[in-house]
């Protein structure tokens, strides 16, 4: 084979192959993304139209019932439900490996939460970006995991970065309450910003956001606010990551009934969040539930691929 062409008579070259369904509760980050094909298969999906999508995630403590790795397993395991919903609509998607070194300001003093600078991020995802673009994709979409205003802002800084390098129609998938909350304009063309849903069961008033954790909403419900490896969090990684849970653990803990006023100093982060939560949980884990989970894990990647679509669909 000579050229950057793909040979067809090479090993491999013919139409790619999707990677395997992973196994429901999957530890492997890699699973089911582009690392598992072969460059024939990527080349051959980004000329054939394929998008991608990219999750944006971080390593942070999660209380004492969750893992650090909470923010990457549960935007993978939602993006990979996404593509599944894409290629029932005719929409070919490749997932791209997770990001997990992002901006940690709200867990920032409790060991296992780890950060990098926002402009080496910005950059990073820049480069990145200008890769994926120069292989040929010109759809790139791009999901938070992680709750920090910083780490979004962070995001959405590197999307525009990437679409000023390469053209590419390269977005931030958000909801309007975090696009709200990050102070950006929902008519940004690097945003995608999709509808919301209320959690099941959430009275009304106390509506939560279901699609990422970006949204850092909340939850006014008998146990206070819910923002992080409360009840929401952690009913999803009941369902989608069951093993990973301290289950024996998480039964024990009492809600933290935080209002407002400790969720705005809690968002200073650092000290400040490790003194209004020095478990490293805020909600009501213990109210958590599988099914639940189950209902918001399908309804966030509902509402993603929905917008997806819209977009795609309206060029």
């Amino acid at each position: 084979m000579t050229g950057g062409g793909v040979d067809a008579a090479a090993p491999g070259a013919g139409t790619p192959q999707a990677p395997p369904a992973a196994p429901a509760g999957t530890t492997d980050v890699f699973a089911d993304t582009i690392a598992e094909l072969t460059w024939y298969e990527v080349e051959r999906a980004a000329r054939d139209g394929a998008v991608l999508l990219w999750a944006f995630g971080v390593i942070e403590q999660h209380g004492p019932h969750l893992p650090a790795g909470t923010d990457v397993y549960l935007p993978g395991a939602r993006l990979r439900e996404v593509r599944r919903l894409l290629a029932g609509r005719g929409i070919e998607a490749l997932i791209v490996p997770p990001y997990y070194w992002g901006i940690n300001v709200v867990s920032g003093s409790f060991p296992a939460s780890y950060g990098i600078r926002p402009e080496l991020m910005e950059q990073v995802m820049a480069d990145l970006l200008t890769g994926l673009a120069g292989d040929g994709f010109r759809h790139v979409f791009c999901f938070s995991g992680h709750g920090d205003a910083l780490h979004n802002r962070t995001v959405h800084a590197g999307v525009r970065a990437g679409r000023e390098r390469t053209g590419a129609d390269i977005s931030f998938v958000v909801e309007p309450e975090l696009a709200q909350r990050l102070g950006l304009d929902p008519d940004d063309p690097a945003l995608t910003v999709h509808a919301s849903a209320a959690s099941p069961g959430t009275p009304p008033g106390g509506r939560v956001a279901v699609s990422s954790p970006g949204s850092a909403a909340g939850g006014a419900g008998a146990g206070g606010i819910d923002v992080h490896a409360g009840r929401w969090e952690t009913s999803v990684m009941m369902h989608t990551h069951p093993g990973l849970v301290r289950d024996e653990v998480r039964a024990t803990l009492p809600a933290t009934g935080h209002g407002l006023s400790e969720l705005a100093v809690w968002r200073r982060g650092y000290d400040d969040a490790r003194r209004v939560t020095p478990r490293g949980y805020f909600g009501d884990p213990a109210a958590a539930g599988a099914d639940e989970g189950r209902q918001l894990h399908a309804a966030a990647a509902r509402l993603a691929a929905d917008a997806i679509e819209e977009r795609l669909g309206t060029g």
